[in-house]
């Protein structure tokens, strides 16, 4: 998930679109099928592309933000909201065919345990969700066998899903599906977005303080 060269503000933009784009994908997945673990495999697309063609999801990207400059971290903002516009359109466009009312309400009864949780409980959730997400987009990026990479993402992104962790770019889709965007879904996704900060860099900080020692 780290670039060589990094793309300018549209172009990042752009690339954080069609991640929400590819996430949006994996999450129509998940609430199309009746089985978790046939879901949770089937979400695994949205990364796999995402890492394939090195578009810019803001759960991926944060983890290496200790790793670049100060223009990575301004563009963190651009990535999230790039996100939240492509799982919007994604959502906004399944509502428009005959699958969509099915998928809403699923969605919604998804955001309506996830609405009654604790922001304590949600902020954890979160990070352990992120911590899940770096051991796959970190496991991609350095595995030196192509098995090995895809394994990464394969587990990676299952075992947070049937875990029930919080990730919050799948989450603006399914509030966006569930049509429940409100003030408690904005608290809701800023405090998502805060746990999948500190898992992401949870693991990296660790490895510096470890290589310090």
């Amino acid at each position: 998930m780290t670039d060589k060269k990094t793309p300018g503000v549209g172009g990042v933009f752009l690339s954080a679109i069609l991640s929400g784009l590819c996430i949006a994908l994996g999450g129509g997945a998940f609430l199309s099928l009746e089985s978790k673990i046939a879901g949770a495999i089937a979400f695994t697309v949205g990364l796999f592309v995402i890492c394939s063609y090195g578009f810019h999801l803001f759960t991926g990207k944060v983890c290496y933000v200790l790793d670049n400059d100060g223009h990575f971290a301004a563009m963190l903002p651009v990535i999230w909201v790039g996100n939240l516009v492509g799982t919007w359109c994604v959502a906004f466009l399944e509502h428009q065919t005959r699958i969509g009312a099915a998928m809403t309400e699923r969605a919604a009864a998804m955001c309506e345990v996830k609405f009654s949780d604790s922001l304590l409980s949600v902020f954890i959730l979160a990070i352990f969700c992120n911590i899940l997400i770096y051991i796959a987009v970190e496991g991609f990026a350095r595995h030196p066998h192509q098995i090995g990479k895809y394994l990464s993402l394969f587990f990676g992104v299952t075992i947070f899903i049937l875990c029930g962790f919080e990730h919050c770019v799948a989450n603006m889709y399914y509030i966006s599906m569930a049509n429940a965007w409100s003030a408690k879904a904005l608290v809701f996704i800023l405090v998502n977005t805060l746990g999948n900060a500190v898992g992401g860099l949870l693991i990296p900080v660790m490895r510096k303080g470890i290589a310090r020692l």
